[in-house]
């Protein structure tokens, strides 16, 4: 495995999860429609009286998903940006990979449980890991600029 595929192997995970999350949100969404009797039409905005009738458990299925579509972006985006500018030391690593896990806790926090502080709490070390992640990259790009100059 070349070094530049190891690297990107914490996108390709996260990636991965978000297809698991999107099976598991119409395996669960669809049969509650069908029960609720609800015309996909009549649902097709987030803040239809329509959704109401879908369990909040089903919904939180898929407001996860929505969420890993989010904050997510960045940090594939700065995952490239390591891995194409000579960043991705293992120290970033890492922290990538501690993001994915993460993520994925947070994933099962929100569907598994209703207790929003955990799922806050989770989401905030996710969110300092990806800061640290950002930070880290500034450094080596400053740093690399200034002795290149």
């Amino acid at each position: 495995m070349t070094y530049q595929m190891q690297d990107l192997l914490p996108v390709l995970a996260l990636i991965v999860w978000t297809l698991i999350m999107w099976v598991w949100m119409y395996a669960t969404r669809i049969p509650a429609m069908q029960k609720a009797g609800i015309n996909p039409d009549d649902a097709r905005h987030p803040g239809s009286p329509y959704n109401e009738k879908i369990p909040a458990s089903t919904r939180s299925v898929a407001d996860n998903y929505n969420h890993l579509h989010e904050q997510p972006t960045i940090f594939y985006a700065l995952v490239f940006f390591a891995a194409l500018t000579g960043g991705g030391d293992s120290i970033f690593m890492y922290l990538a990979w501690a993001y994915v896990g993460l993520r994925v806790v947070h994933s099962l926090v929100q569907i598994l449980s209703s207790k929003v502080t955990q799922r806050f709490l989770v989401f905030a070390l996710s969110s300092i890991i990806l800061m640290v992640m950002a930070g880290k990259e500034v450094i080596r790009v400053l740093t690399s600029s200034a002795i290149g100059a």
